[in-house]
């Protein structure tokens, strides 16, 4: 009877100091291009998250050929960042590797995190890739979302380098869609891969393939995870 007892008072103690208690979910807003909304990243994220046992949320402002100015003169993003309540706001635009491009990035960037900042939210820059008649600009691409990254203190989202690195482990993977720009589904994934690390800080590594196959969906798994540096 005694142990039974002391057995309940542990539950109730442990109650008390919120073991048990459902995790808060992690509510990200993503403001992009079709970059985003091809294949439905947030989405894709989602998914990953919630097979992982990680409560998520999420909301996009999307513009097809978008960049951050675009979205900054519009305003719907801004008016989604103030809403509040999110835990990180994801800013995504085009490759940015002509000089004039990551003189902007690094200009909306510092605008949005301002309002990002007052809304008690982190930024994350989600690094991109050139199209692939521009291959040679991955380097550049880089340069120009890491030096934004470090110059307001936000998290980076390096997909550009994670495909990257993919193509080293399996130089025929498809990543890029017909156009030679958007991405194919695997291409998606992969960016979904690096996401999920970042806002969650566990290996991707065992996650599901989400409809690819098993072999190709490890192989990107271990690219993402290869990638990632933590925030």
């Amino acid at each position: 009877m005694l142990v039974g007892m002391l057995a309940r008072v542990a539950v109730l103690s442990l109650a008390a100091i919120g073991f048990g208690a459902p995790a808060p979910a992690t509510r990200v807003l993503f403001i992009g291009n079709s970059l985003t909304s091809v294949n439905n990243v947030p989405s894709l994220v989602a998914q990953l998250a919630s097979a992982a046992g990680h409560p998520f949320e999420y909301r996009a402002v999307t513009m097809d050929g978008s960049s951050l100015e675009d979205h900054w003169n519009r305003g719907d993003a801004a008016r989604a960042i103030a809403g509040g309540g999110w835990t990180f706001v994801v800013l995504q635009q085009g490759p940015s590797a002509l000089p004039e491009s990551q003189v902007l990035l690094r200009e909306y960037v510092r605008r949005f995190d301002r309002e990002i900042r007052r809304a008690g939210a982190r930024t994350a820059l989600y690094m991109v890739w050139p199209s692939s008649d521009r291959r040679g600009d991955f380097a550049r691409v880089h340069a120009s979302y890491a030096g934004a990254a470090r110059e307001v203190g936000a998290i980076l989202l390096p997909a550009g380098d994670a495909w990257r690195e993919a193509w080293r482990r399996d130089a025929r993977l498809g990543l890029y869609g017909a156009d030679g720009f958007h991405p194919t589904l695997a291409g998606s994934f992969l960016a979904a891969l690096v996401m999920y690390q970042a806002f969650f800080g566990r290996s991707p590594i065992g996650l599901p393939p989400l409809g690819l196959p098993g072999a190709q969906a490890q192989l990107l798994q271990e690219a993402a995870a290869a990638t990632f540096h933590a925030p």
